[in-house]
C-alpha cells in the first residue's frame, strides 16, 4: 500500500478569540476551552460554530454521518445565558466562588461534542452503521448521552461506525467512510473512528467512544489520540455483569490524558472539587490524579512486557518496524521516569502467556449475539458481507462448541487478577501494522477480513475478555507522519493510574 502525503495542517487559532472565528480545536486543549468558557473569554456559540465549521469544511473526512448545527447552537446559546446570568452581574470574590460552584456541577459546560451513531441522542437519528433497518429517532437519551449532556457538553451530531459496531475500520453504505486525518486515503479505524477522526482533525475537542474489542483504543491509535477503554462495570452507565459476554464498555478518546481524564471523571459520575489554587477549576479524582503524576511524578511501578500475541500462533502475527518501535520508545519513557520493566518469562510454548486457542475461542464469543438474530431474507441481504458471514458463522456453530469456547475465556477472566502476576501494569504493541486504505478490509472475502483484522489489532480484544482497563499512548511517529502507540494494561481499578501515567510518558 502507498502512503498518501501527509494532509497540510490547519493554522491554529488563539485560544481566545471574540473577533474571529475559530480554526478548530488543535489551537489548545480541552482543559483550556473549559478554562476559557467559564472565564467568559469564550462564549458557546462560538465553541459550537468552531466545530460546526470544522466539521463541515473537512467534510471529506468522513468523521459524521448526521450533523445537527440547528439545535446545537440554540443549546449553545442558551448555556450562554445561563453562564451570563450565573458570572457577569458578580466581581471578585464573589464572581471566583460563581465560577468554582459553576464548574463543579456542569465540568463540561459549552464544549461540544458528538456520539458515535451506536448511541441514542434525543431528536437525533440512530443508524447504527446499517442500512439494513430503518433509522430510528430517539426520543431520549441513553443513559451515557444523558450523562455526558448534563455535565454541559453540547451534542453537534452522530459520528461514523462500521455497521452495529462490529469492524475495526469506520465504513459502511450510507455515508461516506471515516478517513484518518493523519493519511486521509487510509481508515481512521474503528468502531469509534467517526469520533476519533472528529479530535485528531480538531472538529471536537473530546469524543466518548465504546470499546467491545478495541473500538476506542484501535482509532485512538490509528489517529495519534490518547484512548482509554475502563474495566467491565467501571462506569456507572455501562452494563454491569461481571461475563464475558459483557465484552463492551464506554472510554475518552482526547488529544492529550489530561484532556481524557476530564472527560473520564464525567463519564465516571465523579464529583468535580476546588482545586488547591483559587484560580484552578473543580476536578475529578483522575483529573487530579495526572496533575499530581505531572508536577509531583509517580510511584514506582511494575510492568511487564508482552510481545506474544493471543492470537498466535493460530493467526502469524507480524509486527511492522514502526511498530515495534513504538514499543520500545514507549518502554524507554517508562525506564526514564524510573519504572521497573521486565519480559514475560512464559510466553511460549507450553508456558504460552496467553490461554491456548484464544482465536477460535475469541471468535465464538464475538459472532454468538448475532446468531441468536433471525433477520428476514431482505434485511439479511442489505447487511454487508462480513455481518452475514459472522451471522452464518454463529448459526452454523455447534451450541456444545460455543458453550465449550466461552466458559474457556469465562476461566481465563476470573483469573485475570492472578494473570496480572507481579505486575503493576502490563506494556504491549497496539497496532501491528500501519491502518490499511479505505475499502482494503472489504475487499477481502469475509472470512480474510476477520482474519486480517485480528492481524491488525492482535493485542486489544483479549483486554476485553478480562475485564481489565487498559490505555493507548502515542508514542512515535514514522517518516510519513503516521502515529504508533504502544498498549498499557491495568488492574482492576487502575483507570486513574493509567491516565497519569499516559500522562508522564506524553509530558513535553
Amino acid at each position: 500500500m502507498v502512503h498518501p502525503a501527509d494532509p497540510a495542517p490547519l493554522a491554529p487559532a488563539p485560544s481566545t478569540s471574540q473577533s474571529s472565528p475559530l480554526v478548530d480545536f488543535r489551537a489548545a486543549s480541552a482543559v483550556q476551552w473549559r478554562h476559557d468558557f467559564v472565564a467568559g473569554e469564550i462564549s458557546a456559540v462560538e465553541l459550537t460554530t468552531t466545530a460546526v465549521t470544522a466539521a463541515t469544511a473537512q467534510a471529506e473526512l468522513g468523521a459524521f454521518i448526521h450533523l445537527d448545527p440547528e439545535s446545537a447552537l440554540l443549546r449553545a446559546a442558551e448555556i450562554d445565558q445561563v453562564r451570563r446570568a450565573v458570572l457577569d452581574s458578580r466581581t471578585g470574590a464573589a464572581r471566583s466562588a460563581a465560577m468554582q460552584e459553576l464548574a463543579a456541577r456542569a465540568p463540561l459546560l459549552g464544549l461540544p461534542t458528538a456520539f458515535k451513531d451506536l448511541v441514542d441522542v434525543a431528536g437525533m437519528p440512530t443508524t447504527r452503521g446499517t442500512a439494513a433497518l430503518a433509522a430510528s429517532i430517539p426520543a431520549h437519551d441513553d443513559p451515557l448521552a444523558r450523562r455526558v449532556h448534563m455535565s454541559g457538553m453540547i451534542s453537534i451530531g452522530k459520528t461514523q461506525v462500521p455497521e452495529f459496531g462490529l469492524p475495526c475500520y469506520s465504513e459502511n453504505e450510507l455515508a461516506p467512510a471515516a478517513r484518518n486525518p493523519l493519511a486521509p486515503e487510509r481508515t481512521a479505524g474503528g468502531s469509534t473512528g467517526g469520533g476519533a477522526a472528529a479530535v485528531a482533525a480538531g472538529m471536537l475537542p473530546l469524543a466518548p467512544g465504546s470499546d467491545g474489542g478495541g473500538s476506542v483504543r484501535i482509532p485512538a491509535a490509528a489517529c495519534g489520540l490518547i484512548g482509554l477503554k475502563p474495566g467491565r462495570g467501571r462506569l456507572p452507565d455501562d452494563e454491569r455483569r461481571s461475563s464475558v459476554r459483557n465484552l463492551a464498555v464506554a472510554g475518552p478518546i482526547a488529544r492529550t490524558a489530561e484532556d481524557a481524564a476530564l472527560l473520564f471523571d464525567v463519564m465516571a459520575g465523579h464529583r468535580f472539587r476546588p482545586g488547591p489554587a483559587p484560580e484552578d477549576l473543580p476536578a475529578g479524582p483522575a483529573l487530579r490524579r495526572v496533575r499530581q503524576a505531572l508536577h509531583q511524578g509517580m510511584d514506582r511501578l511494575s510492568i511487564g512486557v508482552i510481545t506474544e500475541s493471543p492470537f498466535s500462533p493460530e493467526l502469524d502475527i507480524v509486527l511492522a518496524e514502526s511498530a515495534v518501535l513504538a514499543l520500545e520508545q514507549g518502554l524507554s519513557l517508562l525506564e526514564q521516569r524510573g519504572h521497573i520493566l521486565q519480559g514475560s518469562s512464559h510466553c511460549t510454548g507450553a508456558e504460552a502467556f496467553w490461554p491456548p486457542d484464544y482465536h477460535r475461542h475469541f471468535q465464538a464469543l464475538w459472532t454468538t449475539p448475532l446468531g441468536e438474530l433471525d433477520p428476514p431474507a431482505e434485511q439479511l441481504a442489505a447487511m454487508a458481507p462480513l455481518t452475514r458471514y459472522f451471522i452464518e458463522l454463529a448459526k452454523s456453530r455447534p451450541e456444545q462448541q460455543t458453550r465449550e469456547s466461552i466458559a474457556a475465556l469465562e476461566d481465563f477472566a476470573d483469573d485475570s487478577e492472578a494473570f496480572m502476576g507481579p505486575w503493576d501494569v502490563l506494556a504491549t504493541p497496539m497496532l501491528a501494522y500501519a491502518p490499511p486504505e479505505i475499502g482494503w478490509f472489504a475487499s477481502l472475502t469475509p472470512e480474510e477480513n476477520y482474519r486480517e483484522q485480528c492481524r491488525f489489532t492482535p493485542y486489544s480484544s483479549v483486554v476485553n475478555v478480562m475485564g481489565l482497563p487498559a490505555i493507548n499512548v502515542p508514542t512515535h511517529t514514522d517518516a510519513e507522519g503516521l502515529s504508533w502507540s504502544i498498549q498499557l494494561i491495568g488492574r482492576t481499578g487502575s483507570e486513574e493510574q493509567l491516565l497519569a501515567l499516559a500522562a508522564t510518558m506524553t509530558q513535553a
